[in-house]
């Protein structure tokens, strides 16, 4: 008990206070009305539909405005669909020329034994269809900087550029570095993956024409420990991707967010009783100090 009592004087309670906005907050948590106060719609669910298709089309036809999120998501299904929303109708022939053409000359290509120049077709039809998406993200309107919507949007086609467009290119360097070192290290693990498998492959070949300086046991060791680094660089690499994703939209929603200059620190006394005590126990309780911050 004298022990617990030492401890208990030792402690400090360290209390952070947001001032009359915690009350504020306090005061409109138990306040705030999550249901729909119109009452034709009160059947429907509380949660927002994330993707509605008569929104989407309503939209692309200028019955009414839609969501960046909307209308890339649709666009990438229907493409062109957010140049006509956007009313950039000349672009049209360039997207379904570039994509359709592309993908044409690709086939014909390789039914006709020319593989190598196929793959480029198949790629020049990809850059379409990626240049087509971007294309709508930049020419969407209302353009209020810095738009959340926009800011993910571009961090999901170019890795780092949802940051430059919320003027923090420091982080840049940061991320594309991530991407670089787990992209480099998925290579380098892929290639050992790949031999130690082939050695094994031969030291248990059935033949027995194997005569490397590395055992089967070994290769197989190795193999696997190469496997499960390339899966690792393949964790690492997707983190990063989805880290400045989060990044770029967080950041964009608290671009205006900002910390009043007000900041006071004040210590007082405390008396510190045990959270299972619900009434006053002087053999239990001990004084202490109380750090309160207001900001």
């Amino acid at each position: 008990m004298k022990l617990r009592r030492i401890i208990l004087l030792l402690a400090f309670s360290l209390t952070l206070s947001g001032g009359e906005l915690f009350a504020q907050f306090k005061q409109e948590a138990f306040q705030q009305q999550y249901n729909d106060d119109d009452p034709s719609t009160a059947t429907k669910d509380s949660t927002d539909t994330m993707f509605s298709f008569k929104d989407f089309f309503g939209g692309v036809f200028h019955k009414h405005e839609i969501k960046i999120g909307t209308m890339f998501a649709g666009s990438m299904v229907m493409p062109g669909t957010g140049q006509i929303y956007n009313r950039d109708y000349w672009k049209l022939p360039l997207v379904y020329g570039g994509i359709g053409g592309g993908i044409g000359a690709g086939y014909w290509c390789r039914n006709n034994g020319r593989k190598d120049l196929a793959k480029y077709c198949f790629a020049a039809a990809g850059v379409t269809y990626w240049a087509m998406l971007m294309d709508e993200i930049v020419c969407y309107k209302p353009d209020d900087y810095p738009h959340p919507g926009k800011a993910t949007i571009y961090s999901i086609l170019v890795p780092g550029l949802g940051q430059i467009y919320n003027g923090e290119a420091w982080k840049v360097p940061i991320y594309i570095g991530g991407l670089m070192g787990s992209a480099h290290f998925f290579f380098l693990n892929r290639t050992n993956y790949k031999r130690f498998r082939r050695i094994y492959r031969e030291a248990t070949a059935t033949d027995g024409s194997y005569s490397g300086p590395i055992a089967a046991s070994t290769a197989l060791y190795y193999r696997n420990v190469y496997r499960r680094y390339r899966d690792y660089s393949v964790l690492s690499f997707a983190g990063f991707y989805l880290l400045q994703i989060i990044d770029a939209n967080v950041f964009a929603y608290m671009h205006d967010f900002n910390i009043s200059d007000d900041i006071a620190m004040s210590v007082e006394p405390a008396l510190i009783m045990p959270e299972t005590d619900f009434a006053y126990n002087p053999s239990a309780s001990a004084l202490g100090v109380r750090f309160g911050f207001r900001f």
